[in-house]
């Protein structure tokens, strides 16, 4: 997978950090639900619309909702190999998008929720720890920057937060679609 496609899996604001599930949970049936109704809202309006889509593409997939944060994460998953095809990077950034809107037309209010499907969250994951070791390693070689392609706003935090283990400097730079983040030592 080329570093263009794989450029652009989610977008959200900068401020987002990666953090653990927290005991907020929501299943797709409204049942045994903890928080709050607002996020039970979004989360049912966007389960329900992720399942209607999944119907009119015939494919099989389990739906996971959790809050962590005050943010809604849907994870879509199945036993094979069914939605390889809507897992693929820019794919995801749509449907994401589209289940926003779905849940915004709804409510009213701006949806910040988090779409994975089949696993592309930790694809991307594990891509991101490619670029920022090739980084890495060119910076060990001599060069005093790196820069990394364009990514979403939540990939330049995970990027950010992988940098800071290694022990060098992030900093993102560009505006709109361009914004990347650049390493130094």
């Amino acid at each position: 997978m080329s570093e263009q496609d794989t450029a652009a899996v989610v977008d959200t604001t900068d401020d987002e950090q990666h953090l653990a599930p927290t005991d907020a949970t929501v299943d797709v049936d409204g049942d045994d639900v903890d928080g709050d109704d607002e996020s039970r809202d979004e989360a049912d309006i966007a389960a329900d619309y992720v399942e209607e889509l999944l119907d009119i593409c015939d494919l099989d997939g389990d739906i996971e909702i959790e809050e962590r944060a005050g943010r809604v994460y849907l994870t879509v998953t199945d036993d094979g190999a069914a939605l390889r095809v809507l897992a693929k990077p820019d794919t995801v950034t749509a449907l994401q998008e589209l289940t926003r809107i779905a849940v915004q037309a709804e409510t009213g209010e701006f949806s910040r929720l988090i779409l994975d499907i089949g696993g592309s969250r930790d694809a991307r994951a594990t891509e991101l720890q490619r670029l920022v070791d090739t980084a890495v390693e060119r910076i060990e070689a001599g060069s005093t920057t790196a820069a990394l392609p364009p990514m979403s706003s939540y990939e330049r935090k995970l990027v950010h937060d992988l940098v800071a283990e290694k022990g060098f400097h992030s900093e993102s730079e560009g505006e709109g679609r361009d914004r990347h983040t650049v390493i130094t030592r």
